[in-house]
């Protein structure tokens, strides 16, 4: 990756802030989106010199696109986008509520795909670049207590995928980033266990070094990763008994 400018959505707390600084702090100029404006000022103050805030909803179409051509104006041609934003873990079924599943489908997918659709252009008139996504290992196969989360995080899996093969040559890059548990405002409220979870620091870290080893999947930490993909390789009438089994659901 030539240019050593970075954007990150999602980027006012967990893994995207800690990441922001990861890069900062290994030569990256990082511009900084969130809807909270306060948030990325704290956090930019931290890196004054490399950190810059460009407040978004990434919900708007429109409005990627403004802040990527200002990205690229006032910092230079964006090498690496980190789609990080967000939302929505936890679920219960007993109170399924239509517009809140699709709320959190169109910031985590949704709004991944505007950012693709604001940066891709620019990147492919230069034959350059790279596009990396935060999914989750939750989108590997359907579990319990998460059906909008792991269903945004295996429609990310599956877009990135695709975008892989049909950028293949093109000198732009895709990566998708698959966190198992990890210590954030996101994961703050969960009531059940989170086998082998780490810092938001520790998955900043592991992120940075996948992305600039250009590997297409960053998935950790690994025990956890080793677990649910041999989940995904059951048959369903194996799958379902074990997961209740060990869920308790």
């Amino acid at each position: 990756m030539p240019e050593r400018i970075a954007w990150i959505t999602g980027a006012s707390s967990g893994i995207g802030a800690a990441l922001a600084l990861e890069l900062a702090d290994h030569g990256w100029h990082v511009a900084v989106s969130a809807r909270r404006s306060d948030a990325l000022a704290e956090l930019c103050a931290r890196r004054p010199e490399q950190l810059v805030a460009y407040a978004l909803d990434v919900t708007d179409a429109a409005a990627c696109e403004d802040v990527a051509g200002r990205i690229a104006a006032d910092m230079g041609p964006i090498g690496l986008a980190v789609f990080n934003a967000g939302i929505g873990a936890s679920f219960d079924i007993r109170h399924f509520d239509a517009a809140d599943v699709n709320r959190r489908m169109s910031v985590n997918y949704g709004g991944t795909v505007n950012g693709i659709g604001a940066i891709l252009p620019a990147m492919q008139a230069r034959s350059a670049g790279r596009i990396a996504m935060t999914a989750s290992v939750a989108g590997y196969r359907g579990l319990p207590g998460a059906a909008p989360y792991a269903a945004s995080k295996a429609a990310m899996i599956s877009l990135a995928e695709s975008l892989h093969l049909d950028l293949a040559g093109s000198g732009v890059d895709v990566s998708v980033i698959c966190p198992g548990y990890v210590t954030t405002p996101l994961t703050a409220d969960n009531k059940h266990p989170m086998p082998f979870v780490i810092s938001a620091e520790a998955a900043a870290r592991r992120i940075r070094q996948g992305l600039e080893a250009g590997r297409f999947e960053i998935a950790f930490p690994r025990r956890l990763v080793w677990l649910l993909k041999t989940f995904q390789r059951l048959p369903y009438a194996a799958y379902f008994p074990i997961v209740r089994r060990v869920t308790g659901a």
